[in-house]
């Protein structure tokens, strides 16, 4: 009998978050599951670790995730624990202390809100992704263009359904990893696409405090797609209403003719 694949999943928004909840029932059945997520928000940690802080770990139970066919006789296993360190924190965590052997997938999300273009830098779910992928372990991240704590992530079942399946089926190269973009308003479709380039404009919003006159600061702004006509980019399929696939990879190396 072939073994059950184990898969390792995180995310950014935290253990409780209702996007854990959606992606850990869409794939329930297809293998036994090892969760280690932040016990608290997360998001923007990029691939940060904690260096100098010491971590907890908690086994965890969690309402509304349901319990997987057991067509085989056997009940496939669906371990949940939170970490108090970052996203990756969470995934070396678990990859060390908690999975019974190397993962066969990582997946990191569902997220709630998009990390297309040059956002995915930012990303805690895209940061769990790239460390499964270093790691050698074939990883996708998934993410909901809605920062709606309730959002309707029901749409996305059946693809994400069809991409696990296929990548636990046959692999990705080394070192590449999955980044996959669905906009709120989806048309079922999906592209493969490159990243789009883009910036943050206006990232510090100054303040006075009312109290001690003393200054503040909030990290704000808005992002600016430096290339809105590109047709073949993740933000472009993405507004026109098509779930975006980005293969990223973690090799940073520039093709570039420099010479010294």
């Amino acid at each position: 009998m072939k073994a059950k694949p184990l898969i390792l999943i995180s995310n950014d928004d935290g253990y409780h978050a209702k996007g854990m909840k959606s992606l850990i029932n869409f794939i329930r059945d297809i293998g036994d599951i090892v969760v280690c997520a932040p016990e608290s928000t997360r998001s923007g940690f990029s691939r940060a670790f904690s260096a100098t802080t010491p971590l907890t770990l908690k086994e965890r139970e969690i309402r509304g995730i349901n319990d997987a066919p057991q067509d085989s006789g056997e009940e496939n296993f669906c371990k949940i624990y939170s970490c108090s360190g970052t996203p990756v924190d969470c995934l070396k965590m678990a990859y060390n202390r908690l999975c019974p052997k190397k993962p066969d997938l990582v997946l990191g999300g569902i997220n709630h809100g998009g990390n297309e273009s040059t956002n995915c830098h930012y990303s805690g779910t895209v940061g769990i992704v790239m460390e499964g992928a270093l790691k050698g372990i074939p990883s996708i991240a998934f993410s909901l263009c809605d920062f709606d704590d309730e959002a309707d992530f029901e749409p996305m079942r059946q693809m994400v359904r069809k991409i696990v399946k296929k990548v636990l089926n046959e692999g990705l190269p080394s070192y590449v990893c999955l980044n996959v973009n669905v906009p709120k308003e989806w048309n079922g479709e999906m592209k493969i696409c490159r990243m789009a380039h883009g910036h943050w404009r206006q990232e510090v919003d100054a303040r006075v405090h009312p109290g001690n006159g003393k200054p503040y600061y909030w990290m704000t702004g808005y992002y600016q797609n430096d290339e809105p006509l590109a047709e073949d980019t993740d933000a472009w399929a993405i507004a026109q209403g098509y779930a975006a696939i980005t293969p990223l990879t973690v090799d940073h190396t520039a093709d570039i003719d420099f010479t010294l």
